[in-house]
This record gives C-alpha cells, structure tokens and sequence, in this order.
C-alpha cells in the first residue's frame, strides 16, 4: 500500500470508530493510528506502507473493532489483532485514564 492509500484509508476508519468527533468523553475506544514503512512488501520498486490501527480495548473488543474495520477497508486489506510493542500506543491508555476521571467528576 502506498502512503496516499494508507493516508486515504484512514478517514472512513475514523468515521467507523468517532462518528461524532465532538461527543462528551470517554471515547468507546481509544484508538490511533501509525504507519510503518514495510521493505519486504516493496518488490516493485514503490515505497510499501502499512496502516496501523492501535485501539485501548479489551481481546474481545479489538477482535469487534477489527471486524468492523474489515467491512470498511474491504477483503483486500488484512486486519489482523496482535498486542500493541512495549511502547507504543501509550498515549491511548492515558486518554483512557483522563478521559474515565473527567466523566467521574
């Protein structure tokens, strides 16, 4: 995928998760996205890409969260669900934490 695909697939997800970008907090889902350069897929000679969508969720919540992304990103995209590296993310699980005080004050 190029960076303009990886770019373009990123707001019909955005929808999916934040239908209204202005609702009081908490978030359902925390979530974020990074993209990563992909060397192996690169064997025509174009810069790969891969999307990554990291969600603050339960097992089961990501595993529904990845359902839902695969019927927005088509069955020619892989969604698959790992554990986020040590590191990364981290700022979703401090979203979580502000935005659970803010609604129980």
């Amino acid at each position: 995928m190029s960076v303009q695909e990886a770019l373009a697939l990123q707001e019909p997800v955005k929808r999916l998760l934040c239908p209204d970008p202005d609702h009081a907090p908490p978030c359902d889902v925390p979530w974020g996205f990074i993209s990563l350069g992909d060397d192996e897929q690169a064997d025509d000679g174009i810069e790969a890409t891969v999307l990554v969508l990291g969600v603050y969720a339960s097992g089961r919540r990501a595993a529904q969260v990845a359902d839902q992304v695969r019927g927005v990103v088509g069955e020619t995209r892989r969604v698959t669900v790992s554990a986020a590296a040590a590191g990364q993310f981290e700022e979703l699980a401090e979203q979580y934490r502000i935005e659970r005080a803010v609604r129980q004050s």
